[in-house]
């Protein structure tokens, strides 16, 4: 557990600590594995990045951890703030220190706050600046900038700033070298195979290295003019007839997307963001690793495309294939092992709904088991305290207390309520 002898306050920098962003964190297993679960200082519900009334002052967060509820603290990263988190997993010895190449560059580019992580494998550093548009995680790398939370051990790493710096140039130059860049990535994934010649699968990388590289305008030209241009001008315009749900849309048409740009993320994001299939759902994080609904459905949708466009074959009437709209109208589906990818595709997309659903209850259950614990222990306070005081008079401070308390109790039923309807 961490406190204040443990955690260095004095290293934190004065102005993270000032912000009223802070919620403290507990270790739990989840499907056997260790889970750093974010909890509301003093009331020990579970906390929400992007709810603020589940969050405190440093202060608070810090006292909390002196209880058996929480093992630590961490900071939510808002919109409202320029605070960018980058966390680098597994690139530490705890034993001995050691830090890998990609991390010491990291690092030292950044030259900003930076700490050891709770579990000593990593670093955490902290600047300000604005995250690039596109992905926002590869491999052990991760940005962050809003509705996420960071653990903070304050256990500063020697020889960097003891504040933190605005480093937007280098962040540009981070995320694009080590989150965007598919080459470099797939060089790192290489040595990481030990150096055999395998042939990639669609899980050894999500990028496709294929260097098409059309402006959006040629490009858009290009897929209204195949021989599934019509199929691709239905999406961009937002028709989901033939779809079971907009997600599968949503899902066919990045496909189409993945083909015409070479599974490039970034043009494909931009590009869906102009069609009309756009919504708020895009850019909301519906994953436990912080991913968006919209990089998640870009990430897959470039997975389960086989083929891309080759600007050097001279078929500019090439049918960017849709596995997420086989069973469309007007789609000749004949390919059984098409079929069969989409299928699976669609299975594994309502599996990992179903996760979310039952992740979600469990936090529900356990927050009304919070309250209605809270509920009972003040539901017996004001029993007891009927039973040792006589009727107070008007002026009795007691008045005041029990008033106190019932206000308490009244606000917990009220969110009990609340928790349970929901």
């Amino acid at each position: 557990m961490v406190s204040e002898s443990s955690l260095a306050v004095s290293g934190l920098p004065e102005g993270v600590r000032e912000r009223e962003q802070w919620v403290c964190w507990r270790e739990e297993d989840r499907d056997g594995k260790p889970t750093k679960i974010p909890v509301t200082p003093g009331a020990g519900g579970f906390a929400s990045s992007t709810e603020s009334d589940t969050w405190s002052d440093f202060e608070t967060a810090l006292e909390y951890t002196e209880t058996e509820h929480a093992d630590g603290v961490g900071f939510v990263f808002t919109d409202d703030d320029p605070i960018v988190g980058v966390d680098l997993d597994n690139c530490r010895d705890p034993e001995t220190g050691d830090v890998d190449d990609a991390a010491r560059d990291i690092i030292e580019r950044l030259d900003s706050y930076t700490e050891v992580s709770p579990s000593g494998t990593g670093y955490h550093v902290l600047i300000k600046g604005e995250l690039p548009d596109g992905r926002n995680r590869r491999g052990s790398v991760e940005l962050y900038d809003t509705a996420r939370f960071f653990t903070v051990t304050g256990d500063h790493v020697e020889r960097t700033p003891n504040r933190v710096a605005r480093r937007q140039d280098a962040l540009a130059a981070i995320h694009r070298e080590y989150v965007q860049d598919t080459e470099r990535a797939t060089a790192s994934e290489s040595e990481q195979r030990d150096g055999t010649d395998d042939e990639p699968t669609a899980t050894d990388t999500v990028d496709a290295d294929v260097d098409v590289d059309l402006a959006d305008e040629v490009l858009l030209e290009k897929a209204r003019n195949a021989s599934n241009g019509e199929k691709f001008e239905r999406l961009w315009n937002g028709n989901t007839v033939g779809y079971d749900s907009q997600s599968e849309a949503d899902m066919a048409l990045c496909c189409l997307l993945a083909f015409w740009t070479g599974g490039d993320q970034t043009q494909m994001d931009q590009l869906f963001r102009e069609s009309e299939l756009l919504r708020e759902k895009w850019d909301e994080v519906h994953y436990a690793d912080g991913s968006t609904y919209g990089e998640k459905t870009i990430e897959r949708s470039i997975a389960t495309t086989s083929e891309f466009y080759e600007p050097d074959a001279g078929d500019d009437t090439a049918d960017a294939h849709d596995p997420a709209a086989d069973s469309s109208p007007g789609v000749d589906v004949g390919d059984s092992e098409r079929s069969r990818a989409y299928l699976a595709e669609k299975n594994r997309l309502l599996g990992e709904r179903i996760d979310e659903l039952e992740a979600t209850l469990a936090e529900k259950t356990e927050r009304i088991d919070t309250l209605e614990a809270e509920v009972e222990r003040l539901t017996e306070e004001l029993a007891t305290r009927d039973r040792e005081t006589e009727q107070p008079h008007e002026e009795d401070p007691g008045t005041s207390r029990e008033t106190s308390a019932d206000s308490e109790t009244s606000s917990l039923l009220s969110r009990l309520f609340r928790d349970r309807s929901e």
